[in-house]
């Protein structure tokens, strides 16, 4: 049989209807767990997911058989979002200081408003986007250092840690005094100047560390 003598296997029209039902159910389950994790963190019950998202309980489960899956799908797509718009936020700033201070406002207000995300930070990072927040942290940290703006020794690593530590603190600090995070990251960074050539204590380094060449 020739290929044009093949029959063609064309979806029915009623399973393409469910086809587009469940992809509609899932991008609306995405979209609720994105807000309320947001809102509660991790911990949050499912049942409040669902609620928001329309949908019955059967139905999330066919999506996401595990909270965690779900918790996962939602800080990828918001990281990776949010790396995206802060790399070209970076590439279109031509001062490489204020490139990284844009960066690191972008990063913490984000953080700020969302609980899942700083949990994930305090647990082990940005689930599978590590890496490319590294690397855009490490472009930024070469251009710093190329334009003699960043304090000698600071590595990518040193970057990335003040990132995670600094967004422990962002949400204590908007709860009760909306807006003080920017105070402790001017802090910050004015630590990381190359105004200051005080030696800073050894790092204790991996192999795998970004930045640390």
């Amino acid at each position: 049989m020739t290929p044009a003598d093949q029959p063609v296997f064309r979806q029915s029209p009623a399973k393409r209807a469910r086809r587009a039902d469940a992809e509609r159910n899932r991008a609306a389950i995405i979209e609720a767990a994105g807000a309320v994790f947001a809102e509660q963190g991790g911990t949050v019950d499912v049942r409040e997911i669902a609620r928001r998202s329309g949908v019955g309980m059967g139905t999330l489960y066919r999506h996401f058989p595990a909270k965690e899956d779900l918790l996962a799908t939602v800080l990828e797509q918001e990281v990776a979002s949010w790396l995206t718009a802060a790399h070209q936020a970076a590439a279109a700033t031509e001062e490489p200081w204020q490139a990284l201070t844009v960066f690191f406002e972008q990063a913490l207000d984000i953080l700020a408003r969302n609980r899942a995300l700083v949990e994930s930070y305090a647990a082990a990072g940005p689930p599978a986007c590590a890496p490319r927040r590294d690397a855009v942290m490490d472009e930024l940290r070469i251009r710093c250092v190329n334009a003699g703006l960043l304090r000698g020794g600071v590595t990518t690593a040193d970057l990335v840690l003040l990132l995670t530590s600094l967004s422990q603190v962002v949400q204590a600090a908007d709860d009760g005094h909306p807006g003080q995070w920017h105070r402790l990251l001017r802090i910050s960074l004015d630590g990381l100047s190359s105004r200051h050539t005080e030696p800073l204590p050894e790092p204790t380094l991996h192999a795998d560390a970004p930045g640390n060449d």
